[in-house]
């Protein structure tokens, strides 16, 4: 995969250089290449934005130098061109594995008060992160590519992990325990000791439905439960009026 992104500060990007992305990236997974569009600068002095027309407070990054920059960089027809905007639709998991399908993304990362409207002319996605105002872009932008590129088959290599992730099934995922057996009182339970694999299966279920309408409801209402299901969560409804 090939990931192209404009901003105004290439070096937040250094964590990119690490663990997962890093490997990817050796590994000929992934090619990122960084464009600081402050190059293309509407005068000497690097300026990128100006007052809004019509007055109000901040400024707007300017057209020119975002559309400018993105000519520079060589794309097709399938070439998807993310803008990063509050206003943009929000980010998931099923965002990340249809974006992990394509083979060239394209990062437009914000600042200030936002783009001159025409920027929209020239893309293909406006998202956000979630229901909130970051500073900048670059961080939303590593927060998804990251959640992109681990989707690759080559990437992470457990897919029986990624398949059992929170959010990838549509439900929040199953709680997890390891070593030791017993911390301070607080016991593994003894169906995930027991060797019974039915059993566990069942029991990871009511756990990542129960997890879920505990901590994520709103993933329920959208969910089409199987009759099974429906079953596990009447009960987990019962218990939890039940304590």
């Amino acid at each position: 995969m090939k990931i192209d992104v404009l901003t105004l500060f290439p070096e937040m990007f250094e964590p990119m250089n690490h663990s997962i992305m890093k490997l990817a990236q050796n590994e000929g997974h992934l090619k990122l290449n960084l464009h600081n569009f402050r190059d293309k600068a509407v005068n000497k002095h690097g300026h990128v934005d100006d007052y809004p027309y019509g007055g109000g407070a901040g400024m707007l990054l300017r057209v020119e130098p975002i559309v400018e920059t993105l000519e520079t960089i060589a794309m097709d027809d399938q070439t998807r061109i993310i803008l990063l905007d509050p206003a943009g639709q929000r980010f998931d998991q099923a965002t990340a594995q249809k974006w992990s399908q394509d083979d060239h993304l394209v990062f437009i990362c914000g600042h200030y008060e936002g783009f001159d409207h025409r920027v929209r002319q020239f893309i293909t996605d406006e998202v956000s992160l979630g229901d909130y105002v970051l500073t900048n872009g670059e961080l939303a932008t590593m927060v998804m590519i990251d959640a992109t590129v681990r989707l690759l088959p080559q990437v992470v290599g457990n897919e029986e992990s990624i398949i059992e992730e929170s959010h990838q099934a549509g439900l929040l995922e199953h709680p997890q325990f390891t070593r030791p057996r017993s911390y301070r009182g607080l016991e593994v339970p003894e169906t995930l000791l027991s060797g019974n694999h039915a059993l566990i299966d069942q029991w990871r279920q009511k756990e990542s439905l129960r997890r879920t309408y505990l901590n994520r409801p709103d993933l329920l209402a959208n969910k089409k439960l199987k009759a099974d299901q429906k079953q596990l969560l009447e009960e987990i409804i019962q218990e939890e009026k039940d304590k």
